[in-house]
């Protein structure tokens, strides 16, 4: 359910304001409204804040060593060190700059040698001025006789040699007859030995940085402890310089100035609010929120139901404050969903035997495990239930399986009946007339059937809720047509997915008749007839049925889309069958990859390597099917039906 909230109004003396946060804050029940503030301590806080992070980012990525105890630092002591391990990792990002440089200096006189910028100075103060060049090989014969030149080196490329003239060149000065291919090479900053010396000198260096760093990482805990700190001191600063307040009277200089601040607080836990207001002598207004106010959600289920909360906070959805709390139903369906995703009693019975295993572990460092730990034994034993339903383990086929797994699956939907000969009698109609299918089809057809029952189940659940929420105004029947619609629109569906002759939409022999007088697909058809009727005249009732239907017809393109949408919604279940089916396939087709190299003694190894690596692989795209299918019919097609948009955000108290 969703916790009833009431909104708050909290004044105060300005003077006294830092006090009264922190009495607030030891309530640990206001969730206050968002502020923005601004404070000269508030910028210091986040610039330390943002150092301590830095450096617990730097040094989470170090892999501690065993029993290597550190004494506890206090705030102070650990910001110093935060400051100190960025300082060395800005060394280091700085030494890897100056090695890149160097080694592009060196990497230009590769092919020179040894080069010393002395050495020319030497040459130029004996009047002997040189200039390195370089050009096509092909080109050297070609430079003019005029040009003193000395030969210093060649590849099949290019040639290296020296300019010798009788005054030094400026930087884009050049002798007559030299060719403009000729390419001027300037000199070092200082000789290539050095830099090579200062290469292997900033390299020893960022090594002896890195143990440096990597001795700290023992003092991991004390950071992450200083920017918690730092954060609640952020949040306090935050409000404290966020407060409304009262604006100087000059007038007045010896009158009491307020502050105040509004926020949310769950109903049960307002009288606490209440008596801390009273003690500390604070004005305290409550009321209901209003229907434009901006009011977290706070959920509180019983503990099988919170199960789902690792799911709905990895994707982080939350309901809005108006909303509904489908908890419960998204656990259900998501659970069967999974179940039929993974669709491999295998692949369960490995998720169930990890859950138990991780359960046990806590248990036995007596810890409460994790809610995580709980979901995953469910969502693998909803797995193996529906591996044992349809007789799927490893991918393998039912000859492959022992006869007690084969009699446990349910004949409708089993692969153990697929794969019989011959000709399934289907249920005989109202009429007496009889529809042939092999046991394959028919199986197909079954899997089919359940995928489009759960939509009708799911959705029907839906516009039931919103039913009862509107139960008291005509607007009830506005939701009683939309149900009306699934329910003969799920018969469409049957007809056009999955056999027209079974489920025809005319009267024909195969027809079945309700009581013996109403044909079905005069029923269904008529269902969705009735249905748009109500939910165009209801849907939007708001006082005014004619106001209701006025705005059907300004919206009468996306009233008639919606029928279609309907339709579609209950169409998309059949995701469940088909990417059931994609990963039964992928397993069949890495049994059948390792299953010859099991006759020979030398290929076993790579017989389970590639058994493990397939069905590891399969698990993978399974769990992002998951991910993409079974969240999504929760969070969008039943969510749509239930008028859901996950607008809310989670309620978060000011606390210590």
């Amino acid at each position: 359910m969703i916790v009833p909230m009431k909104k708050i109004s909290l004044v105060v003396l300005e003077k006294e304001r830092r006090q009264a946060l922190k009495a607030l804050r030891k309530t640990g029940v206001v969730h206050v409204e968002e502020l923005k503030g601004e404070s000269e301590d508030l910028t210091n806080f986040k610039k330390q804040n943002s150092k301590v992070e830095m450096a617990v980012s730097l040094l989470s990525e170090i892999k501690l060593k065993k029993n290597q105890n550190a004494p506890e630092l206090d705030r102070k002591q650990s910001f110093e060190l935060a400051d100190k391990i960025l300082s060395l990792a800005e060394e280091k990002k700085s030494l890897f700059s100056q090695i890149a440089l160097d080694k592009n200096e060196l990497a230009r006189f590769t092919k020179w040698g040894e080069i010393n910028p002395e050495d020319f100075k030497y040459l130029s103060s004996k009047g002997v001025h040189l200039c390195l060049f370089e050009l096509p090989v092909d080109k050297y014969s070609q430079i003019g006789e005029n040009v003193d030149t000395l030969l210093v080196g060649k590849d099949k490329n290019q040639c290296r040699f020296f300019v010798i003239s009788d005054h030094e060149l400026e930087e884009n000065e050049r002798p007559d007859g030299l060719l403009p291919e000729a390419y001027r090479i300037v000199l070092p900053k200082c000789s290539t030995s050095q830099l090579k010396s200062a290469v292997e000198k900033n390299e020893e260096r960022i090594v002896k940085i890195d143990e440096e760093i990597a001795s700290y990482a023992k003092h991991l805990p004390s950071l992450k402890k200083a920017c918690f700190s730092f954060e609640k001191d952020i949040e306090l600063e935050n409000l404290y310089s966020g407060m409304g307040v009262e604006e100087f009277d000059e007038s007045k200089p010896q009158s009491v100035r307020l502050a105040w601040l509004t926020g949310y607080v769950p109903a049960e836990d307002f009288p606490q609010v209440e008596k801390t207001a009273l003690e500390n002598s604070w004005a305290i207004a409550s009321s209901e929120p209003a229907e434009d106010d901006n009011v977290p959600t706070k959920l509180k289920n019983n503990k099988f139901v919170s199960l789902i909360y690792p799911v709905t906070d990895f994707l982080g959805t939350v309901p809005g404050y108006n909303e509904f709390d489908i908890s419960n139903w998204f656990l259900l369906f998501f659970t069967i969903f999974f179940g039929m995703i993974f669709g491999d009693g295998g692949y369960g019975s490995i998720l169930f035997l990890a859950g138990v295993a991780l359960m046990l572990t806590s248990l036995k460092k007596k810890q409460t495990p994790a809610p995580f730990v709980f979901l995953l034994t469910l969502l693998g034993f909803a797995t193996m239930v529906w591996g044992a339903i349809t007789c799927t383990w490893f991918g393998l086929t039912p000859q492959q399986l022992p006869d007690v797994l084969k009699k446990i699956s349910v004949p409708a939907l089993s692969n153990v009946t697929s794969l019989k000969e011959g000709i399934k009698m289907s249920l005989t109609s109202s009429t007496g007339a009889v529809t042939n299918l092999t046991y394959s089809a028919w199986v197909k057809e079954n899997l089919q059937i359940f995928c489009f029952t759960l939509a009708l189940v799911q959705l029907a659940v839906a516009h039931v809720k919103g039913l009862a929420k509107n139960i008291k105004s005509p607007k009830f029947l506005g939701d009683l047509g939309s149900l009306l619609q699934v329910c003969g629109m799920y018969y469409v569906v049957l007809s056009m997915v999955v056999d027209g002759v079974r489920f025809p939409l005319g009267v024909s022999p195969e027809t079945y008749y309700i009581f013996n007088v109403i044909p079905l697909p005069t029923l269904a058809l008529g269902c969705i007839a009735f249905g748009f009727v109500m939910s165009f005249v209801f849907s939007n009732y708001d006082g005014s049925v004619l106001k209701s239907i006025l705005e059907s017809l300004k919206n009468i393109v996306s009233v008639l889309l919606g029928v279609v949408n309907v339709f579609s919604d209950i169409v998309s279940y059949i995701r469940l069958w088909a990417v059931a089916l994609a990963g039964s396939a992928i397993s069949a087709t890495v049994n059948e990859m390792a299953g010859p190299l099991f006759g020979h003694a030398i290929m076993f190894i790579f017989a389970i390597l590639i058994l493990t690596a397939g069905h590891g692989l399969n698990m993978i795209l399974n769990v992002l099917s998951v991910i993409v299918h079974g969240v999504r019919l929760n969070t969008l097609e039943f969510s749509t039906h239930l008028g859901m948009s996950w607008t809310g955000f989670k309620y978060k108290p000011f606390s210590e």
